[in-house]
């Protein structure tokens, strides 16, 4: 594959996991009893339901073929969090099923790379799937609106100062997610894998 067709691939991968992610929010939020998101048609695996025209199609194809690298996001599952059975920690179970999902995709493609008969060319395109995956987990559990991590730290610590949300926020869960997340995922990927 070449380099366009390889930065495709990781878009593709990008969007089902983002997909996969939304609707492991929406899953959480009605077993623990909310509908506002079947409601709103977002307990589904159709991308289109979960799709953000700038978040999900301009930003990460911008940022991949100019910059060599990626970030967006998929629309917010909305719940609400009266509905919810478990009062205390829902929101924080709700916020953990995103990230989950990414790292079960990982370690179920992990698995088959580790121990699967697996051609060299398709070695290459699922260590993407798992390394792509390992990365969307840790970086939504930064403890930075709005990502994940910070609504479980909310449960804990209710008066996060960095509950505001923000410019600065983002630029703050970047600079983690490039010196702290990247070699981080590398390394959980060579645990995973074996190599």
């Amino acid at each position: 594959m070449d380099d366009f067709q390889i930065k495709i691939f990781i878009y593709i991968i990008i969007i089902l996991s983002a997909v996969f992610h939304e609707y492991a929010h929406a899953w959480a939020a009605y077993s623990l009893g909310d509908p506002t998101a079947k409601n709103e048609g977002r307990l589904t695996l159709n991308p289109v339901a979960h799709m953000d025209p700038f978040g999900t199609v301009f930003l990460p194809l911008l940022l991949l073929f100019t910059g060599g690298f990626f970030i967006g996001y998929a629309k917010p599952v909305p719940y609400n969090p009266y509905n919810l059975k478990d009062q205390i920690y829902g929101s924080a179970k709700i916020a953990l099923a995103g990230p989950a999902s990414n790292f079960f995709i990982a370690i179920i493609f992990a698995m088959v790379l580790r121990f699967g008969e697996v051609d060299f060319i398709y070695r290459d395109l699922l260590s993407l799937v798992v390394l792509v995956n390992i990365f969307l987990g840790l970086f939504n559990l930064i403890p930075i609106p709005p990502l994940d991590g910070s609504k479980l730290l909310q449960v804990f610590f209710p008066n996060n100062p960095l509950a505001g949300g923000g410019v600065a926020n983002i630029f703050l869960a970047l600079m983690i997610a490039f010196f702290l997340i990247s070699p981080l995922a590398y390394s959980l990927f060579r645990i995973l894998v074996g190599n």
